[in-house]
């Protein structure tokens, strides 16, 4: 049987793909944070290990017999380089040592998107740091890494606002009007990383851009058919002005910095979203392990609001 070791398991993404691996009979043993949340119960195929990033016993005990690891904690709110830092590279960098300590053979990398252009915000430039601290263990250690666009479904947080909007026949234009970009189901990355996992080492050393099905991404009045097809009515779209959100995320800033909370829109979170082409290709990886999509954005927005 094979052995996991995954971090960031309590989170959107990890609790599904947890949900999966356990689900096709995988022994996986979890990392989670006790100071944020309570002992999750174990069960006959998940092994619960308390522990952060920071701590290289925990994550010593988190990977001893496992043959993967799949790293999926991220941090996607901060202020600054160095919050991002913390965890979406110095973590993946504590948690790689430890792997190749413990002999672990494959280390999967859920990174992100925005690694793609690093040079538009503190997060994006942490996650890309990240993977290029992966890339220098090439050597020691097999390692794969897996970038998704903007992932949705349930238990998500962040996009959930803007999925109900568009139940109420509402969509807010965020971003480059003409811009494009790639979606995925949550379901369908977890099913991906899988299939990447079942591939064992042999991907060694590639970094995977990953989409539902739509080549080409998706349009802001792409979205809009599709509200209409479920809504059976024209939506409303609304332009929400560059300079507006911008304003709002130095406003954000500011106060974070005053009070000392990590805000999610910054002015490099802006960046992000008015970047005009976020689309993925699944050339590669369905070349070099056979993964396609299942959920097109129409198919999983149904799922997600309407049934």
């Amino acid at each position: 049987m094979t052995n996991v070791a995954l971090t960031g398991a309590t989170g959107f993404i990890g609790r599904v793909l947890l949900k999966h691996l356990s689900g096709r009979g995988l022994r996986v043993k979890a990392l989670y944070r006790p100071s944020s949340s309570p002992p999750p119960e174990s069960t006959d195929s998940v092994d619960w290990q308390a522990g952060t990033l920071k701590d290289k016993d925990s994550l010593r005990a988190l990977v001893t017999g496992a043959d993967t690891i799949i790293h999926c904690a991220g941090a996607v709110r901060g202020r600054t380089l160095e919050q991002f830092r913390e965890v979406n590279t110095e973590g993946v960098e504590r948690t790689v040592q430890v792997a190749i300590e413990q002999d672990v053979k494959h280390f999967i990398l859920m990174s992100s998107l925005a690694a793609r252009e690093p040079g538009l915000s503190p997060y994006a430039a942490s996650k890309k740091q990240g993977e290029e601290v992966l890339a220098r263990y090439s050597k020691k250690i097999a390692w794969s890494i897996v970038r998704p666009p903007a992932v949705y479904g349930p238990g998500d947080r962040e996009m959930q606002p803007l999925l109900n909007l568009i139940k109420r026949g509402i969509v807010p234009v965020i971003g480059d009007r003409n811009g494009r970009f790639s979606l995925i189901h949550v379901d369908d990355l977890a099913k991906a990383t899988i299939c990447l996992l079942q591939s064992g080492p042999l991907q060694h050393g590639q970094c995977f851009e990953l989409h539902d099905g739509h080549a080409g991404g998706y349009t802001w009045q792409q979205i809009a058919m599709i509200a209409t097809s479920l809504n059976g009515k024209k939506p409303r779209c609304i332009s929400i002005p560059r300079f507006l959100m911008r304003s709002a995320g130095l406003a954000n800033l500011f106060w974070s910095g005053l009070i000392g909370y990590k805000p999610m829109l910054t002015p490099g979170k802006v960046r992000e979203i008015f970047h005009p082409d976020w689309v993925c290709d699944n050339t590669s990886i369905t070349g070099a392990i056979g993964w396609q999509p299942e959920i097109l954005f129409e198919e999983g927005l149904r799922r997600l609001l309407y049934s």
